[in-house]
């Protein structure tokens, strides 16, 4: 593992380790165990997208290791304003440790670690989450005991969180369940994929179906960062896709429910939903930064 680029390129194995190794240093860090491991290092944050949970656990995590974090916002950077993403993937390569970004296209964070000398880590593209979908992942672990036997359904856009949920959650041996409009399902890529997990994976436009015996329903918002101009064009398509009480009535009686946050309480979740389920989903976002801490630990220790 030299970089954590999309959920495609980890291992069942990769996913168990570094979820293991956030579970440990979440322990440590409840019990006030230091563990300095990136002691001297210094990781460079890139953002051209901005984000409350990604800068805070990110930054957080890099003190708590011991390391030093570095934010560089796109004001900071020539990446988009003449210099090719390779001149600077070589230069922070001199400076820096590792590199976290959060930016639109996938093509920049897979460029970055071509030419780069340094770890990767991405933060949030338009294509994948995979620092959101471990912390999914070490969050329902950590309330269901284990993975074995579970199902996990998606309501919503097929967009980055519902590509990264179905390679992760398959990944680990749950059965997953997708839900969204025709017009907005998952890439070919993910879907190919997925087929060939066969009867484990469902892709539906209908949500009562896919939430039928579910353990996990996961959703996210119907207009991400930079889709704004089309919010209320969503909104339309996606108005059946709420998780409610009358999808809740579809799952298990022990079901829990996660979003990735920011929500649109009584759009994509209800506000009654939501906070019935308040402790799961701020687990969820507490768990971003031990997830993130054990992948950098993973990279660049």
């Amino acid at each position: 593992m030299k970089h954590l680029l999309k959920m495609l390129d980890l291992s069942t194995e990769e996913i168990i380790e570094i979820l293991n190794l956030a579970d440990q240093l979440k322990y440590e860090l409840k019990h006030g165990i230091p563990h300095p491991h990136l002691k001297g290092k210094t990781l460079g944050m890139i953002f051209q997208k901005a984000s409350t949970r990604t800068r805070v656990s990110f930054e957080t995590g890099m003190y708590q290791l011991g390391g030093y974090p570095l934010f560089l916002s796109s004001n900071d950077l020539q990446i988009g304003r003449g210099e090719p993403v390779q001149d600077t993937a070589r230069v922070l390569s001199r400076y820096l440790d590792g590199i976290m970004i959060r930016t639109f296209e996938q093509k920049e964070v897979e460029d970055l670690a071509e030419y780069g000398s340094i770890p990767i880590i991405n933060g949030l593209t338009d294509f994948c989450h995979p620092c959101q979908v471990l912390a999914d992942l070490m969050t329902i672990r950590e309330f269901k005991g284990s993975f074995d036997g579970l199902k996990m359904c998606f309501i919503g856009d097929g967009n980055n969180m519902a590509n990264s949920l179905i390679v992760g959650c398959l990944k680990v041996g749950m059965s997953v369940s997708i839900a969204c409009p025709n017009d907005y399902q998952p890439p070919k890529e993910i879907l190919d994929f997925a087929k060939a997990y066969g009867e484990k994976f469902e892709l539906t436009d209908t949500p009562m179906q896919a939430a039928n015996g579910t353990d996990v329903l996961i959703t996210d918002v119907w207009a991400s960062m930079g889709q704004e101009g089309e919010a209320e064009k969503r909104r339309k398509a996606f108005a059946g896709y709420q998780i409610n009480d009358e999808l809740m009535a579809q799952a298990k009686s022990d079901a829990m429910v996660l979003h990735c946050l920011p929500a649109h309480r009584e759009e994509e979740i209800t506000e009654k939903v939501f906070e019935a389920h308040a402790n799961e989903i701020f687990e969820e976002a507490e768990n971003r930064l031990h997830a993130q801490k054990a992948v950098m630990v993973k990279l660049m220790a």
